[in-house]
């Protein structure tokens, strides 16, 4: 091809990115949850879609499609057009993905465009007040001596940390894990700190720990992992995604409109009252650090011996 007709062919390209994301969206929009309803992948998102749509002059529908690890919703996203019309909205469990399931219908790097984060936040270790546990240091002992069931890879990672075994028990959402802990059925969990804050504050649950660098500004009497024992905090954050193949003007419009919904006070004090921090993030930032994550991830869950799911 010529020189000049290369040059032509990537300015009307780039002009044509434009002019879709110019026309974007102009019609409803799908984001699929990959968790059940209720969860804090749920909850969150919905705080920032329903002022977004507004900003975007089109309705978000949300659907639930939780279960097996996320892998259900974010398979439906990862098939889907590239057109700017599906989400994926998702956490952190996002990038355990490529080690606990190999054989996904997907590459999680690969596969999806980081569009924005909508936070971290400490995940909270909560135990039901029956057990009688008063410390985390009370858990730990009692672990040790009859080991028992939890959920949540954070809890591997505290598990780990003080060293003690336990079974891992995997749920759709944290409404269901809350339930067995509540129940005594599982010992206990380590659950998004605005799942967890309202049964806490009604003293339905007991809060031992959380599982950030520093203390939880909702939870300033509750120590950090990291005051307790080495190496035991682990990330937990909230995204949302769209396919790989998404224009990137597209990509790029709905980042700024979602940064800037989350700006307004009335969406950033909700966002603050469920015990979301703010997480800075460019979409290639954003990219680059679910890919950096996916490693560290998987290493974290060989050494715990999650296996893998066929």
């Amino acid at each position: 091809m010529p020189r000049w007709l290369i040059v032509i062919s990537a300015l009307l390209l780039g002009w044509s990115g434009e002019a879709v994301a110019q026309t974007w969206p102009s019609k409803p929009i799908r984001a699929i949850v990959a968790f059940a309803a209720g969860s804090a992948t749920d909850v969150i998102p919905r705080v920032v879609f329903e002022p977004l749509s507004a900003q975007l002059g089109q309705p978000i529908v949300v659907e639930n499609r939780g279960g097996a690890g996320t892998t259900i919703g974010a398979a439906m996203v990862a098939k889907a057009e590239p057109d700017g019309y599906t989400l994926l909205a998702t956490s952190s469990a996002h990038t355990l993905v490529p080690t606990v399931y190999p054989n996904a219908s997907y590459d999680t790097a690969a596969d999806f465009a980081a569009v924005v984060s909508l936070g971290s936040s400490p995940n909270v270790l909560v135990v039901s007040p029956s057990k009688g546990f008063k410390t985390a240091q009370d858990l730990v002992a009692a672990a040790k001596a009859r080991p028992g069931s939890f959920t949540h890879l954070s809890a591997e990672r505290f598990r780990m940390a003080a060293g003690f075994d336990a079974t891992h028990i995997p749920f759709r959402g944290g409404a269901e894990a809350l339930t067995e802990v509540l129940s005594g059925r599982a010992e206990f969990y380590f659950c998004p700190l605005g799942t967890a804050l309202p049964q806490v504050r009604e003293g339905k649950l007991m809060a031992l720990a959380v599982s950030g660098p520093k203390r939880a500004a909702l939870l300033p009497d509750v120590p950090s992992v990291l005051e307790l024992f080495p190496n035991s905090d682990y990330p937990f954050w909230i995204g949302i995604f769209m396919p790989a193949k998404t224009p990137r003007d597209i990509v790029e419009k709905l980042h700024r409109e979602a940064v800037n919904t989350m700006q307004l006070p009335n969406v950033k004090a909700r966002l603050e009252t469920l015990g979301m921090d703010p997480m800075p993030l460019t979409p290639a930032e954003f990219d680059a650090h679910v890919r950096a994550e996916i490693g560290t991830t998987g290493v974290l869950a060989k050494a715990a011996g999650l296996k893998p799911n066929q």
